[in-house]
């Protein structure tokens, strides 16, 4: 994982490259809450393979890097 500031960062630095995949820190702090935010509580259950894929939807999260297959 890189950090960049903008996407002009990331245009210099992949110099005429593919990105691949990018998304910013907000949504991947969004994703880290949902996904590990209860995982402490004495009650926690394992989440359903469709819970799962839920939360990745409600974030934009799609496409093969995103699978759960």
């Amino acid at each position: 994982m890189n950090l960049f500031r903008s996407e002009e960062h990331i245009a210099h630095w992949l110099d005429g490259r593919s990105p691949g995949m990018t998304t910013t820190v907000v949504t991947l702090s969004e994703l880290a809450h949902a996904w590990w935010g209860n995982r402490l509580d004495p009650a926690w259950q394992p989440r359903s393979k469709a819970a799962n894929r839920a939360i990745l939807d409600s974030l934009g999260l799609t496409g093969p890097l995103w699978s759960l297959d």
